[in-house]
């Protein structure tokens, strides 16, 4: 039986009432999981190609190739997230500024507009009409309102372009390291690299499922799959191409 709220009692303090969510559309948590994942998987592949198309004892290449792949694709990365995270806001702050337009020309349609979309989400329509009047005696909260209820935008948290770019660039380096790390440490055999690329991919899959719905087991081993075939496939075309141009 669902207990009857008590609408007599004053509304708590909204800054002592505990209701907080993990960032789910910020600025640093995207670009950097998926850039440690792509750092570990591209890199991965990369000196598996190189692995495969170059003799065993030979390890310069791929200390050279691993390095080079780090550094170009963690660059990369912070330059396309900085440019597609400004682009993105830029985008957001023009219809914020159309919506403010419309709101100082027409007032009384911006307003019923309002109330129209409270009333579609289940509010009685006097009592809709009556917090968006309230909500316009202030053209700037109405701007905020407008624009969450709209197209989704929070003009007071929007994506910072710096820590998008910041976040994929170490985060893309910390994941690249990781298999070029063995050699760097002057160890020979490709399978130390191998095996330390491996777990990798696996401890990216299962942290990845600390902020989703699956389990850790189900995204750990997803992940060691799909990394592991993009570096065998690629170890097999450094092989081809290596035994044609050897």
């Amino acid at each position: 039986m669902t207990e009857a709220v008590d609408r007599s009692e004053p509304l708590p303090d909204p800054d002592a009432v505990e209701h907080e969510h993990p960032d789910v559309t910020g600025g640093w948590l995207r670009p950097a999981v998926f850039g440690a994942m792509d750092g570990l998987v591209s890199n991965f592949a990369l000196i598996m190609g190189v692995v495969g198309g170059t003799s065993a004892n030979d390890t310069k290449p791929i200390v050279l190739a691993g390095l080079a792949g780090l550094a170009a694709g963690a660059f990369s990365m912070a330059a396309g997230e900085y440019t597609s995270v400004a682009s993105q806001s830029e985008f957001a702050l023009a219809q914020v500024e159309i919506e403010r337009e419309e709101i100082l020309r027409n007032k009384a349609g911006e307003e019923a507009e309002l109330a129209v979309m409270f009333v579609e989400k289940g509010v009685d329509e006097d009592v809709a009409r009556e917090v968006s009047a309230q909500i316009h005696r202030d053209p700037e909260n109405a701007v905020r309102v407008h624009a969450r209820e709209e197209f989704g935008v929070d003009v007071d948290d929007l994506a910072s372009p710096m820590l998008a770019a910041l976040s994929s660039f170490f985060a893309f380096g910390l994941g690249a390291i990781i298999p070029v790390l063995p050699y760097l440490l002057g160890v020979e055999s490709p399978w130390t690299a191998i095996a330390l690329s491996l777990i990798g991919l696996f401890a990216c899959g299962a942290i990845v499922t600390r902020i989703t719905a699956r389990s850790w087991l189900f995204g750990g081993v997803r992940q060691l799959a799909l990394g592991g075939a993009a570096a065998g496939l690629t170890y097999l075309v450094g092989d081809a191409v290596g035994g044609v141009i050897g």
